[in-house]
């Protein structure tokens, strides 16, 4: 890392000897980098639409801010981070249109801020290429405007890596002018300290991506972080520490306060979030997360076919394109920004593919996020000569393999939101259907997919069994005595005992089930 660093001050001066270079090269890179936000924004706008409904996740997050219907049982794992991502406008709009753009705007803009933090430790093309690479996944436009936690922590996860590496580039100019004052150098490793320098922007952006990171999924955050905790140890760099460690338990503090409050404390949370992801253990989910490459939102159980191989063959080229530019970055001596992406890459994956016994793919953004800084870095390096020309069989081979790609990609996307938006206004006829036969605010459903479809009826909704426990059959019986009740099955499938002499009416694969006092 600290040939990394080297490299970096050693151009910075270059760049100075030049009167005014250095800042237009940066505001040409900031450009650069807003370009690819933009794109980012327009693409999500474009192609998923904002006027597609909210899904099942969503619903439970935006109903604990919403006033358009009661708060849905919250589970274990969750976090309070993305209810407060949404509150600025799901608190007084019910408008899903408005919040999508809200959204996709904040993405873009949380793409471009992440990017800018690694300015200086690669150049601004690679970090736009990088930028674009993780843009154009069908995961990150998908999940980009949704009220989900998943973007939000790569976008934390790039700010933390890339501030880490800013403090540590700072403190080796600072060391080495440090070093020339003093008459000796004491022995031993405690002048690893001196290298780490007081960049205060560094050190609060710190403070903000780890807080970003653990107000949306704290678990996420505390793996993502090992790397950076290892080397802000080894360093003895107390103040990074410090900031980490600060971001950390400021973005988690509700989240460890709520597991005392309405879990029974943080192991009995922490547990019960285990037994909701189905018991963590080791689980080889890996073919798991291949099939979900092909547009599942959700691959539980995970089973079926795995997608045509022009869909999945970038998640093979990835690794490889990856440890290329490891041994680029080693060569160069600059492999500390490359070696720290990695490890955190691979922290942030790690769990998704071995602890876990299903997949969805929008649980490795952080990684494809992280990976995509040292992959365009290599890509880079693969169309251009040292001297800066152009390799044209190379260029004309990466060019044709990213287009295959971006088709394939823009393809699933495709699929997926004409898939997700037909499900969605589903929903949205069964609440219709629900509000003609009399189920009205307030009210209450249960049984299946009672979660979403109250949500956009205006009902709250109960469970007696499941991950999603939160009442009882008294409870409910007493309910309907009071306001309308309905309850959800399958088309095919037994109401609950208490609903069987209820009235029922089909529609669709579903069967509904109203409690009289409601007709």
């Amino acid at each position: 890392m600290a040939d990394s660093t080297h490299a970096i001050i050693s151009r910075t001066r270059r760049s100075a000897t030049v009167p005014g270079s250095g800042r237009a090269r940066r505001v040409r890179g900031d450009t650069l980098l807003g370009a690819v936000a933009a794109a980012f924004v327009l693409a999500q706008l474009v192609l998923v639409r904002p006027g597609m409904g909210l899904g099942w996740d969503e619903t439970v997050y935006v109903s604990q801010v919403s006033p358009h219907a009661p708060a849905a049982f919250f589970s274990a794992p969750r976090a309070r981070g993305v209810p407060l991502l949404v509150a600025p406008i799901a608190s007084w709009s019910s408008s899903t249109a408005l919040l999508r753009v809200y959204l996709a705007l904040l993405s873009g803009l949380g793409l471009y801020l992440a990017l800018r933090v690694w300015r200086g430790l690669f150049p601004s093309g690679v970090l736009a290429l990088a930028g674009a690479l993780y843009a154009s996944l069908w995961v990150t436009l998908f999940y980009g405007p949704q009220a989900m936690p998943n973007y939000w922590v790569a976008i934390g996860a790039l700010v933390c890596a890339g501030c880490l590496l800013r403090v540590r580039a700072d403190g080796s100019t600072a060391g080495r002018t440090a070093a020339r004052t003093r008459m000796r150098t004491p022995a031993g490793g405690g002048d690893r300290a001196a290298l780490w320098g007081r960049d205060r922007a560094a050190l609060w952006g710190l403070v903000a991506g780890a807080a970003l990171m653990a107000w949306m999924r704290p678990v996420d955050a505390a793996w993502v972080a090992l790397p950076l905790l290892a080397l802000a140890l080894y360093h003895r760099a107390w103040q990074a520490l410090a900031a980490l460690l600060a971001g950390l338990a400021a973005g988690a503090a509700e989240w460890v306060i709520e597991a005392y409050t309405s879990y029974g404390g943080l192991f009995q949370r922490l547990s019960d979030g285990s037994a909701i992801q189905g018991g963590l253990g080791w689980h080889f989910a890996v073919v798991d997360q291949l099939r979900s490459l092909g547009g599942r939102a959700l691959c539980r159980p995970c089973t079926g076919a795995l997608p045509n191989p022009v869909v999945t063959a970038w998640w093979f080229v990835l690794p490889l394109l990856a440890a290329f530019g490891l041994v680029l970055a080693v060569r160069a001596r600059r492999s500390g920004p490359t070696l720290l992406a990695l490890a955190c890459a691979a922290m942030a994956a790690f769990p998704y593919l071995f602890l876990i016994g299903y997949a969805a793919p929008r649980f490795l953004l952080p990684a494809y996020a992280l990976l995509a800084i040292p992959v365009a870095d290599a890509l880079a390096h693969l169309v251009r000569t040292p001297g800066g020309n152009w390799r044209p069989l190379a260029l004309s081979l990466v060019a044709l393999g990213l287009a295959v790609h971006l088709g394939a990609q823009y393809a699933v996307l495709a699929h997926t939101v004409d898939r997700t938006t037909a499900d969605r206004v589903a929903w949205d006829r069964t609440a219709a259907e629900l509000h003609r036969l009399g189920v009205r605010p307030p009210c209450l459903l249960t049984g299946e997919t009672a979660i979403p479809i109250a949500f956009y009826t205006g009902c709250g909704s109960a469970a007696t069994s499941g991950n999603n426990a939160n009442s009882t059959r008294e409870e409910i019986v007493r309910t309907a005595q009071r306001i309308p009740v309905a309850a959800l099955t399958t088309a095919g499938g037994a109401p609950p005992d208490y609903a069987r002499t209820w009235p029922s009416h089909r529609l669709g694969d579903l069967r509904l089930y109203v409690a009289p006092s409601a007709q």
